[in-house]
């Protein structure tokens, strides 16, 4: 007699009462049929949590066991890739983790419903309640064949109580939900409810319950295109499977199998969940950690190069690869007007003024509210900023929330422990200018342009210009060379050549260039100068 799953049950084995039970599929056999221990594991889908890890790991161990069957000498390496994930197994463990969420990968008509903390501590600062309803109706929209059906603001005293809001407005809005059949999910614009809150509203409501963290997260899967997004998009799940999994098994306590020990391991259902879950998450970190030193290899082979490296920073959607795109001239740049349409960080190079090359990194947007757990799992991609020369924030002035947007992105990059010098010397641009009437430019600092429109540009240059000139220690010289001699084309390969002034008559020339401390020093060793 096999279970559901069929073979790949024989990876574990369990006791349930007096009946086995199946750890892969969580089926125990009665009177000959297998059941589901709990049927509200598979409404949920933290049902098949089991069966995902049970299969990976009896296809890893197939393999070892095929190998030494055969014969054949690298079966030491099959068990070492247990620690390599290949592109096609990350997209395994991509595709499997999806049927683990919250949100899952059907189609969705929403309510978006905002508490609105009207005093106290926890009033939002800076933005008010229908901009921040705005903002949420944005995230859902910005997911293909989702839909707002409709959506309202209700006040509360104590957004973290369980039901969210007072009997009142919860039981308004209760009957609104009940009131309109076509709705499938209810999004609570909160960064996190706990598992028993979701858990307490869809009881409530009877239509899935959904957060700032799983549609985002959800954003983040619908435009993961590369391993690294993948991966630490896989990562961030993490958190949100292990909190599902012990408001399931709590469930299971109550129905008196959630504490039962599985046969011959001395775990309880929980206990082997929780380290599978952890297994997991060992195994991303270690596949992250090689791209990480990756990355750094990256990065010392600019900074041999010389390469001054500028940061785009932003809110989403703010405009960040349009105004890269602009600056670059890169045609293979296709910018979207989305939310978290950039994922990766990617490099693109451009020419100052002085004709200096310089690389433009365009990173993952922000978002108020976006909870740390998922600036985390980024943050072998935001890495690459710390070690940048310089930081430009790009800000869509025309957003009503631009100072509010303003304020939270610079709260992440103090959270990401980014060097004072490099905060202190960002380059703030006011981006869409072109879309505000009568633009008045309020920050004196702050560079005003249209990425879209190209107006600016050549402002927005010579101040990266300037900043990236004294934040890594260049120096603005003038050398006097030998015609005859290759100090001329040395300086065209090894530092950047603003005007060169012939003396014909001399056969010398006046260089005026712009040059590191350790280019100049190897020039003048090499050509003997003083």
């Amino acid at each position: 007699m096999l279970p559901p799953c069929l073979k790949t049950c024989f990876v574990f084995s369990a006791q349930f009462g007096t009946s086995p039970v199946c750890t892969c599929c969580c089926s125990y056999a009665r009177l000959g049929h297998w059941t589901p221990v709990v049927s509200s594991l598979s409404s949920t889908g933290l049902l098949n949590l089991n069966r995902t890890f049970s299969s990976t790991v009896c296809k890893l161990k197939r393999k070892k066991h095929s190998a030494e069957e055969e014969g054949v000498q690298g079966g030491a390496d099959v068990h070492e890739d247990f620690d390599i994930l290949e592109d096609s197994e990350v997209e395994e463990l991509f595709q499997q983790q999806h049927i683990l969420t919250k949100v899952g990968s059907e189609d969705h008509r929403v309510l978006v419903v905002h508490p609105d903390v009207k005093w106290g501590s926890k009033k939002p600062q800076l933005t008010t309640a229908e901009l921040m309803m705005a903002e949420a109706v944005g995230l859902v929209n910005t997911l293909q064949n989702w839909t707002v059906l409709d959506k309202v603001i209700l006040s509360t005293k104590a957004p973290d109580r369980r039901t969210i809001f007072g009997k009142g407005n919860f039981k308004i809005l209760t009957e609104r939900i009940k009131g309109k059949p076509q709705i499938t999910a209810v999004f609570v614009n909160v960064e996190r409810l706990s598992p028993a809150s979701e858990r307490e509203l869809e009881e409530a409501w009877g239509v899935k319950v959904l957060d700032r963290y799983s549609v985002v997260l959800h954003i983040f899967r619908c435009n993961a295109r590369t391993k690294e997004a993948k991966l630490q998009i896989s990562l961030a799940e993490i958190p949100l499977l292990r909190s599902r999994l012990k408001d399931e098994v709590a469930k299971l306590d109550q129905q008196g199998g959630g504490s039962r020990y599985i046969m011959g391991s001395g775990e309880t259902f929980m206990e082997v969940q929780q380290r599978l879950l952890k297994e997991r998450e060992l195994k991303i970190r270690s596949a992250l950690e090689k791209l990480r030193k990756k990355r750094q290899l990256l990065r010392s082979q600019r900074k041999s190069r010389e390469f001054p490296v500028v940061s785009v920073m932003g809110y989403t959607n703010c405009g960040k690869t349009t105004l890269i795109k602009a600056l670059t001239g890169d045609v293979k740049l296709q910018p979207r007007d989305q939310l978290f349409a950039t994922l990766d960080v990617t490099v693109h190079g451009g020419q100052l003024p002085s004709r200096m090359t310089v690389l433009y990194v365009d990173t993952i947007g922000f978002l108020s509210q976006l909870p740390h757990q998922l600036i985390d799992s980024f943050s072998a991609t935001l890495e690459d900023v710390a070690h940048s020369d310089l930081i430009v924030h790009v800000r869509d002035i025309s957003h009503p929330e631009t100072l509010n947007q303003k304020v939270n992105v610079l709260n992440v990059l103090k959270n990401l422990q980014i060097p004072e010098c490099l905060m202190n010397s960002i380059v703030e641009v006011h981006n869409k200018i072109d879309l505000v009437d009568n633009y008045e430019q309020s920050e004196p600092d702050a560079v005003p342009v249209s990425a879209l429109k190209e107006q600016g540009l050549e402002e927005l240059k010579q101040r990266i210009e300037a900043a990236i000139v004294k934040s890594t220690g260049k120096h603005i010289l003038t050398v006097k060379v030998e015609l005859s001699s290759a100090q001329l084309s040395w300086l065209y390969k090894e530092a950047t050549v603003q005007e060169v002034d012939v003396v014909a008559d001399e056969g010398t020339a006046l260089v005026k260039v712009i040059i590191s401390n350790a280019a100049y020093g190897r020039y003048r060793k090499l050509f003997q100068t003083n």
